[in-house]
Formats: structure tokens, C-alpha cells, sequence
């Protein structure tokens, strides 16, 4: 069974940074990819930035130049480095993950239905 736990989530003034952790196991599949979505109080979930095991990376418009996806440092962990936070970036962050056999890459991406896996959530609360 697939587990996602995020970690290093908190409170930052507005300017700051923060570094988003996800610990991945269970894994099954060689071919991944792996996202990071938020959801803010009365709004949708959205994606902020993919990644996939070939190395590809897209970040959504509230992401890019401020924010960074990559593999942590552990094996099956995935990191979001995100910089100039704003207060709009006040969010409850999930990590997602899909998995695959075979030869076919997952292509990243930040569309929900495209996640079969979810994390619980971490807060990242930006004060201006």
C-alpha cells in the first residue's frame, strides 16, 4: 500500500521561505511521477508543480520562478523548495504520486485526476 507523508509545513512572513518534504512508500512501479497540489480554505485544489522519473518538471504560473520541485535527499522523498512566499500562497499542500510498469514515461502533471495516490497534507501559512 502507497503512503505519502509531508513534512515541513509552518508559518513564514510573507518574503520568506519554507521546504516542503514527502516521504513515499509502498512504492510499486518503475516509472513514476509525483506532484505537489495545494487547497486554500473554499477553493479547489490545485496543482503547483510535477515531477517525473525521467526528470521532467513543469510548475504551474503561481510557482514558477519562486518555486523548485525535486527529489529530496532519501530515496522516495520529493521536495518543494518554495521562495518569496506570499500570503496568497496560504494553503494546505499535498503531495500525490502515480505509478507504472513498463516502459511508458508518465508524463508530469498537475491535474488532479491524473493522481492516484494522496498525502494528508501539510499547512503553510504566509503572513503579510
Amino acid at each position: 500500500q502507497v503512503q505519502l507523508v509531508e513534512s515541513g509545513g509552518g508559518s513564514v512572513q510573507a518574503g520568506g521561505s519554507l521546504r516542503l518534504s514527502c516521504a513515499a512508500s509502498g512504492v510499486t512501479g518503475s516509472r513514476w511521477r509525483m506532484a505537489w497540489f495545494r487547497q486554500a480554505p473554499g477553493n479547489k485544489r490545485e496543482g503547483v508543480a510535477s515531477l517525473n522519473d525521467y526528470g521532467f518538471t513543469t510548475y504551474t504560473d503561481s510557482a514558477k520562478g519562486r518555486f523548485t520541485i525535486s527529489q529530496g535527499n532519501g530515496k522516495n522523498t520529493l521536495d518543494l523548495h518554495m521562495n518569496i512566499l506570499k500570503p496568497e500562497d496560504t494553503a494546505m499542500y499535498y503531495c500525490a504520486a502515480a505509478f507504472a510498469f513498463g516502459w511508458e514515461i508518465l508524463p508530469v502533471s498537475t491535474e488532479v485526476a491524473d493522481y492516484r495516490h494522496w498525502g494528508q497534507g501539510t499547512q503553510v501559512t504566509v503572513s503579510s
